[in-house]
């Protein structure tokens, strides 16, 4: 199917009112493009793998929309140059330029896959499926990942420091339980360290799909790590079917405001002795969890920093 686009030059500081001045025109949906530097905030609560160079912020904007072939877009055009004209007298809306085109369908989905490509974690190759194994890599440990829709290419910095605080302190045979495991790549790393078995929930539906691609694309038998979904904090359906002290490992690469009310939760999973490693806390929130695992009644054994983020690793003590 083809579309008219629509690309509306504009100002940042417009971009709340002009956006929903088209959704009152009958707009479903408008996509911003602006150069306003990310914050700490939106960095936290975005956890994006990949992500792109932002050149300095211009004060520009543009709003896209799109129309079907044979809506009466011109009619709305029309409606929309007079509000914004009227908008001049008390709002900057800028140049309100607008470029028109036509656009094919895009498979949203698969569209990332142009950015992502094997790379490094220390002596760990992670590759995408469309992607070779080149032969100077062929005796590396290797980990196959398509995240699709799930959270986990490896790339974050909080999934490196997951990474690598699993490496030192799995041992041979343990139980791995991963709390909001999206691609499954914490899990799968952790059978491929030498765990015996892993488990893995989350909240978001895709990240089954995601998980069981990705254990197929790296020969793991599905007796070996089990995915669920559900709310571990307060479930208690979640937490009867995960099992009580039967985890010599708890990994959480999860926001900050998540992990302080799941940690004396994951209490009750970990086998006394057990470890438990945090990670997805923005640095200005490292102190905020330190004291909820102290709290919980955990060991601290080391934080360790990656960029701004920060990963806390615990022990639970011995009965």
């Amino acid at each position: 199917m083809k579309w008219n686009k629509f690309r509306l030059k504009t100002t940042t500081v417009a971009t709340d009112i002009v956006s929903s001045m088209l959704y009152d025109l009958g707009v479903e949906g408008v996509e911003i493009e602006d150069r306003v530097p990310l914050t700490k905030e939106d960095k936290a609560q975005m956890f994006v793998d990949i992500l792109p160079d932002i050149p300095e912020d211009d004060g520009c904007a543009y709003l896209s929309f799109y129309l079907e072939e044979g809506e009466d877009s011109e009619a709305l055009l029309i409606k929309a140059e007079k509000e914004l004209e009227e908008m001049r007298a008390y709002l900057d809306v800028g140049e309100c330029t607008i470029e028109r085109s036509q656009t094919e369908d895009v498979d949203w989905v698969n569209n990332w896959k142009k950015y992502f490509h094997q790379f490094y974690i220390d002596d760990i190759l992670v590759i995408p499926s469309w992607e070779k194994v080149k032969a100077e890599d062929e005796g590396k440990l290797i980990i196959h990942i398509d995240p699709g829709t799930a959270f986990g290419t490896g790339m974050h910095e909080t999934t490196q420091l997951c990474i690598r605080a699993l490496k030192k302190y799995v041992k041979k045979g343990a139980r791995v339980l991963d709390v909001g495991c999206g691609s499954g790549i914490l899990g799968m790393l952790a059978l491929k360290f030498g765990a015996g078995y892993s488990v893995g929930t989350d909240l978001d539906p895709c990240a089954i799909a995601a998980a069981h691609e990705n254990m197929e694309e790296n020969g793991i038998p599905e007796d070996s790590y089990e995915v669920m979904i559900g709310n571990i904090i307060d479930d208690k359906s979640v937490q009867d079917r995960v099992g009580y002290e039967k985890y010599d490992i708890v990994a959480a690469n999860i926001l900050a405001d998540v992990l302080v009310p799941l940690t004396p939760v994951i209490m009750h999973q970990l086998k006394p002795g057990g470890v438990y490693i945090t990670s997805g806390i923005i640095d200005d929130k490292e102190e905020t969890v330190v004291e909820a695992v102290k709290a919980a009644g955990l060991e601290i054994l080391e934080v360790n920093h990656q960029g701004e983020w920060v990963s806390v690793t615990a022990a639970k003590r011995d009965a």
